[in-house]
């Protein structure tokens, strides 16, 4: 079974915190990170965040740095 604290999701605007989330699903994770950047996407300075706290690995980061 999944740690319901594994996939954690984080929102900031400006270099500030603005929302953050967890999840034990990668799959509802990741459909959080796509609705976050819809819902979030357009405001100045907007940077979202999901990583993986099991394996400390991230998995998606909105804007893409590349």
């Amino acid at each position: 079974m999944d740690s319901p604290e594994r996939f954690h999701l984080t929102h900031s605007a400006g270099g500030r915190p603005v929302a953050h989330g967890w999840w034990s699903d990668e799959v509802v994770a990741r459909g959080k990170f796509v609705l976050w950047v819809g819902q979030y996407g357009s405001i100045a300075g907007t940077r979202i965040r999901l990583v993986d706290e099991v394996e400390a690995r991230t998995l998606a980061v909105w804007p893409d740095p590349t």
